[in-house]
């Protein structure tokens, strides 16, 4: 891949990366203000993990890898493949945010755990997609459906 593109496409996904970033811990703060009861910080950062791997999914399918599903069926399995590889990574993002939370306290050391795990993760999450995930099963866009 030439330099210049090679620029332009880790600036692509870092900017999806921040926007499932801002996904996952807006998420995270309503789910936090809506459930307060026992457990109620890691029930957030499971559901805050899950919108923030399906927006980025969407944005890395279309946008940085150009993949394209044949049908929803080839979808859900190239999803499942990528929440695979997102179990890896999200060891990291969970343990850092954790980490932050235990050893520091508070919301701005917790979203300052998360952000840092979050963009260690997806520096590594892009590797294990482009190698195992978004592979040459691709479809051609002409034949592909509206997946």
């Amino acid at each position: 891949m030439p330099e210049g593109r090679r620029i332009h496409v880790a600036l692509r996904y870092a900017f999806f990366a921040a926007i499932a970033t801002l996904a996952n811990l807006l998420v995270q703060s309503v789910s936090l203000h809506a459930y307060t009861g026992p457990f109620a910080l890691y029930a957030a950062m499971g559901v805050g993990t899950l919108a923030g791997l399906y927006v980025k999914y969407r944005l890395d399918k279309l946008y940085i890898f150009a993949y394209h599903t044949a049908d929803l069926a080839h979808d859900v399995r190239t999803f499942a493949l990528y929440v695979v590889m997102g179990g890896i990574t999200t060891i990291v993002f969970w343990g850092s945010e954790l980490g932050f939370e235990f050893a520091l306290g508070g919301p701005f050391w917790r979203n300052f755990g998360a952000v840092l795990g979050l963009a260690i993760g997806y520096w590594v999450k892009y590797r294990l997609d482009k190698r195992f995930v978004f592979t040459s099963q691709r479809v051609p866009r002409a034949g592909r459906s509206a997946v």
